[in-house]
Parts: structure tokens; sequence; C-alpha cells
């Protein structure tokens, strides 16, 4: 018990880091909104929305529904929904990089009409339904906290290697660009010497016919 202890103490650091993105905005008519979210390949990830009702205890009115379109950074569709007043998606990345989410509504509305959305969009470790786990699964508190701290451990391993093989990728790119640039600048300065070269050569064979020389 006292080794689950210290790792829990050591470890628990690493749950002050959000992986959530859960926000309240507003959206107007004739303006979209998209929301980027930056996924690893192969991370589960989930989202849900709806659209906070102008008069507190009535339904969302018709004018005030809403369109969602989820993307991948290829532009492929992972979700779509054309007025709806709320709604979820749960997907699986096959690709990595940044998703948009895309909120938009019908553009014909005169005077302009602002909505406010609540959206909470998570991935990786926090995407998992922890609660359902430790009902299905019987758990004691202490276990299931040590496995929501391993799932978070390894998601911050797996974010570092990522992080580490895009960091690479940047560093094969300048240094491409910087072996490019000293071939360019050496042909320049080549291209400039040759041009001074026949410079002097077509002055000096000038000077020669004139008998300057």
């Amino acid at each position: 018990m006292s080794n689950q202890i210290l790792f829990l103490l050591l470890v628990s650091p690493a749950l002050m880091c959000s992986f959530v993105d859960s926000m309240r905005f507003e959206l107007k008519s004739n303006q979209p909104k998209c929301i980027n979210e930056d996924i690893k390949s192969n991370a589960l990830t989930v989202g849900k929305y709806y659209v906070v009702s102008p008069s507190e205890g009535y339904p969302v009115p018709d004018s005030h529904k809403i369109t969602l379109r989820v993307r991948s950074p290829y532009g492929n569709n992972y979700h779509f929904s054309d007025r709806v007043e709320s709604g979820n998606f749960a997907f699986t990345a096959a690709e990595a990089g940044d998703y948009t989410a895309c909120f938009s509504m019908a553009p014909d509305h005169d005077p302009v009409l602002t909505v406010i959305i609540d959206f909470e969009w998570r991935s990786g470790v926090a995407a998992r339904e922890w609660d359902k786990v430790a009902k299905k699964g019987q758990l004691e508190a202490m276990e299931f906290e040590l496995k929501k701290l391993y799932g978070t451990v390894t998601s911050i391993h797996d974010e570092m290697f990522y992080l580490r093989g895009r960091e690479e990728e940047m560093h094969d790119l300048n240094r491409a660009t910087n072996s490019k640039m000293f071939t360019f600048s050496f042909l320049s300065l080549l291209v400039c010497l040759s041009v001074a070269g026949l410079q002097l050569w077509h002055l000096k064979a000038f000077f020669e016919r004139k008998k300057l020389l």
C-alpha cells in the first residue's frame, strides 16, 4: 500500500494537466465559427454540444438550430448534423493533426441572430468514461485512482513521443532548407563571379581594340 501511495504522490501532478476542452461561446447566423483540436493518430475523441435556450425553461426555437461538421486534417468528414439543437460525436482518429469542428446557422436571418453554444471536446485519456469502468469492475477507490493515473501517464508518454517525432520532422526540414539555401547561395556567387569575369574580359578587349591600353 505504501508503494501505491508513493506512486500516487509522484504522478498526481500529471492530473493537473487538462485534456478537456469545454467552452461556451456565441455564434452569429452570418458568421460560422470553427474550433481546432490537435489529436494524435488512433486516439479516442468524444464531443457533445447543445444550444443554450434564450428563454430558460422553454425549448430552443427552430430559428436557433445549428449545423456542425467535424473534419480531419485531410478534409475527411467524421461528423455532420444539420439544424439540430444538441448532439454528440465519438470516433477514433485515423490521422494525426488538427481536427476542425465548424458551427454554422442559416445565413438568411434578418436581423442577425446570435445563439450561445455549450461545447465540450475531449480526447485521449480524458475521453474515457472512468465512472462506467469503476462501476462495471467494482474497483476499490485506490485501484481506481491508480488506473486513472496509469492512463494519464501513458497518455503523457505517448504525447512526448509524438512531440519528439514532430520535432525531428522540423529538424529534418530545417536541415534540408539550409542545404538548399547553401547550394543556391553558392550558385549565385558563382554566377556573379562569372559575370564579373566576363565584364572584365569584355572591357579589356574593348580597350585593346581602341588602343587605350
